[in-house]
């Protein structure tokens, strides 16, 4: 059996809905000084013609914001593993100088890696009609609920451009404190968490069929280096059950029955409302995220839209991780989806 962390977790990363709800002393609004740094180094790559993903930090340099990312970094992985920021003014810019602005933001966080067989490094959560119930079907594409999850990076970045006409209510629970509840309430738990499951690639992986799944059994809870990690996604460990033709045990539904009705519970969860301009960063390790279903507008330009990042920290920051643990995609250590997928 791998190293497991030996009782429960009491550092800022285990937290309940309940000791935010009544503040946003979390979320940092942009001043004055730091929205001309960014409109500064906006102007500066829109000048020399550079499109995102052509630019590095060194091209987009942030005096005055830069410590203030900096500090946000600190947060999510030494801290309570969520933070905001508010107030970017997402309404006067068009779609390439937006895209310049959040790569801008972006290559101070890390490096990102990709999102879907397409290679988006700057991914679109918006409802194009796929069905959820679709084979393979990836959830963020849809206006249906998105069950408890966390991404496949260090950090995921959701900036707000805009919100649906009703509903997609984001929400945000600490994975340290499921842990917790499970040590306390469901040990017996614990050792198909820390063995962990196959994931479904959902027809995105090297081979591109659309059975494949991970080669390896990625864990839900997972402790490397002295630092407790979370990886979970019930549906994609369901679906890769069905499609290798080996059913989950009863209690491996029990205990993924617990953990994504228990980061819903009101006690638990944050629920955590977008307006446009709010980037949110999330630590994949520590917390999980969700999102209640919503009804969009009719006119294309009204639909909710959502601008995703998956960051992973540079080489030297950040924690270490288990290599069966970061191996996702069958793509390699801490890689993303195969573009390769949509070739």
């Amino acid at each position: 059996m791998p190293d497991r962390h030996d009782g429960p977790i009491t550092d800022p990363s285990a937290w309940y809905g309940r000791d935010y709800a009544s503040g946003t002393d979390w979320a940092h609004r942009l001043t004055a000084a730091e929205l001309d740094d960014l409109e500064t180094a906006l102007a500066a790559v829109t000048e020399a013609g550079l499109a995102p993903l052509e630019f590095s930090r060194d091209a987009f340099p942030l005096p005055v914001l830069g410590p203030v990312l900096a500090g946000m970094l600190g947060e999510l992985e030494d801290g309570r593993g969520f933070t905001l920021l508010r107030g970017l003014p997402v309404e006067k810019y068009d779609e390439p100088a937006l895209y310049r602005l959040y790569w801008g933001i972006a290559v101070h966080l890390g490096d990102m890696i990709s999102q879907n067989a397409k290679g988006d490094l700057i991914g679109r959560v918006e409802d194009i009609g796929i069905d959820i119930h679709a084979p393979n079907a990836r959830g963020y594409t849809t206006s249906a609920a998105l069950h408890p999850h966390n991404d496949s990076s260090d950090i995921v970045g959701l900036l707000c451009v805009r919100q649906a006409k009703e509903g997609g209510q984001n929400m945000i629970a600490s994975a340290m404190t499921i842990y917790n509840e499970v040590l306390a309430r469901h040990p017996e738990y614990l050792d198909l968490l820390y063995r962990g499951f196959h994931y479904d690639v959902r027809g995105e992986g090297v081979t591109g069929k659309t059975n494949e799944v991970t080669r390896n059994r990625v864990p839900v809870f997972s402790y490397h280096d002295g630092r407790l990690s979370c990886r979970f996604n019930r549906r994609a460990i369901e679906t890769a059950a069905e499609k290798m033709g080996e059913p989950l045990t009863a209690m491996e539904r029990d205990a993924l029955a617990f953990i994504a009705d228990l980061t819903v519970a009101p006690e638990v969860r944050l629920d955590f409302p977008l307006q446009p301009g709010d980037l949110q960063l999330l630590n994949n390790h520590m917390v999980l995220h969700a999102r209640s279903k919503f009804t969009d507008w009719p006119e294309r330009e009204r639909k909710r839209l959502l601008l995703r990042l998956w960051v992973n920290r540079r080489e030297g920051e950040g924690r270490l991780l288990a290599p069966d643990f970061a191996t996702r995609y069958n793509t390699g250590f801490r890689q993303g989806v195969a573009v390769s997928a949509a070739e």
